[in-house]
C-alpha cells in the first residue's frame, strides 16, 4: 500500500494533538509514515503506533533546535527521497506551513494550505479547503509532483488504530542554507493553564465590547469554566486590551472548535475568517443588527455584562 509522510510536531516527545489528526487523515489514502525530529524523537513512537504510523523515522541533531526551520525541510526532504510518499501531510501552523511550502518548492511539487479534509481520489489526494473568508468551500488536488497538504486544527477526530511504529534512524545531510539563521534566545511562553488557542475544542472570545482590558476576566472566567482556550477580535487586540497571540482572524489566527462563544464582537470579515468553520457558534451582542448574528447557531442579544457572568455560574453549577 503507498506510504503517507506525515510531520510530527511534538514537544520533547509529547505529541500535539494536531499530528494524531494528520495519521488519521493519512489512513484514507495509504499507510502513515510518521518523521519525527528533535529531542525527544525516539519517544513519539508509542503514541504515534497506537494511532496508525507503520513506521516512525527519527532524527536528532543540535541543528533542529540551534537553527530555524531549514534543517526540519531537509530531514522532511530527507524522509521523502527514502519513501516516494503519495503525499505529505504537515500541521497547519506557521511553522508547518513554511516547512510545507519549501519543501513543494525543493520536490517541485504543488502545495494546498489550511485544508479541512482529505479523501482518496482517483488522480491521488483531494482535499478540502474553506476559502474567501469561509464563504465557500472548495475540493482540489495537486495536478503536479506529490502533494505537500497542510490541515487546520481540529479537523479531523483523533482515532486510535493500532500499527507497527518501528522506530527508524533518518540519515540527514543538512543544507549550506541549514546554519543561516541561528536561533539566539528562547523565552518560555508563560503558561495560562488553557489550552492552545488552535487546538482547544472550545474558545471564548472577546472583542470590543469587552471595553477595556480589565474586563476581559469576565471572558477567562467563562472559558476557564469551560475548560476552553480565550481569543480576542483585532479591535481588542489593536487596542492593547489582549495579547496578539490570542487575535483570532484573518490577520491572526484560525481556529476551528467544537464550540466557538463570542463576546461583543460584531462579526466583522476579518474576525470571521479566522473562526467561521467552527462546528457551533454562539454570539452574545447587544446589537441585534450585528453581522455575528447571521453567523450563529444560537445567538443571544443582551449586554454581556450581564449574560455572560450568568452563563459561567450556570455552568459552574451544572458542573458542580
Amino acid at each position: 500500500m503507498a506510504e503517507v509522510l506525515v510531520y510530527v510536531d511534538h514537544v520533547d516527545g509529547a505529541v500535539r494533538k494536531p499530528t494524531l489528526e494528520l495519521l488519521t487523515l493519512a489512513r484514507r489514502v495509504g499507510e502513515p509514515v510518521a518523521v519525527a525530529l528533535g529531542s525527544g524523537a525516539e519517544a513519539t513512537a508509542a503514541v504515534l503506533g497506537e494511532h496508525g504510523a507503520v513506521k516512525v523515522l527519527t532524527a536528532d541533531s543540535a541543528e533542529f533546535a540551534d537553527y530555524l526551520v531549514v534543517p526540519k525541510v531537509d530531514a522532511l526532504q530527507a524522509a521523502y527521497d527514502a519513501v516516494s510518499p503519495v503525499a505529505v501531510l504537515v500541521p497547519s501552523s506557521t511553522e508547518g506551513k513554511e516547512i510545507a511550502a519549501r519543501l513543494a518548492v525543493r520536490i517541485g511539487s504543488g502545495i494546498i494550505t489550511d485544508a479541512v479534509d482529505i479523501e482518496a481520489g482517483a488522480e491521488g489526494p483531494v482535499a478540502t479547503q474553506s476559502v474567501f473568508a469561509a464563504s465557500f468551500t472548495t475540493k482540489s488536488r495537486v495536478s503536479k509532483g506529490t502533494p505537500v497538504i497542510t490541515v487546520k486544527p481540529n479537523s479531523a477526530a483523533v482515532e486510535a488504530a493500532p500499527a507497527a511504529g518501528a522506530v527508524e534512524a533518518l540519515s540527514v545531510s543538512f543544507s549550506d542554507a541549514a546554519t543561516g539563521t541561528k536561533v539566539v534566545s528562547r523565552t518560555p511562553r508563560e503558561s495560562t493553564g488553557r489550552p492552545e488557542l488552535t487546538e482547544a475544542a472550545i474558545v471564548v472570545s472577546g472583542g470590543r465590547g469587552v471595553n477595556g482590558a480589565e474586563n476581559f476576566s469576565i471572558v477567562e472566567e467563562l472559558a476557564d469554566s469551560l475548560g476552553a482556550a480565550v481569543g480576542a477580535s483585532r479591535a481588542a487586540v489593536d487596542a492593547g486590551w489582549y495579547p496578539h497571540t490570542n487575535q483570532v482572524g484573518q490577520t491572526g489566527k484560525s481556529v476551528s472548535p467544537q464550540l466557538y462563544i463570542a463576546t461583543g464582537i460584531s462579526g466583522a470579515i476579518q474576525h470571521r475568517a479566522g473562526m467561521q468553520t467552527s462546528k457551533t457558534i454562539v454570539a452574545v451582542n447587544k446589537d441585534a443588527e450585528a453581522p455575528i448574528f447571521d453567523l450563529v447557531d444560537y445567538g443571544v442579544v443582551g449586554d454581556l455584562f450581564e449574560v455572560v457572568p450568568q452563563l459561567t455560574a450556570e455552568v459552574k453549577s451544572r458542573k458542580g
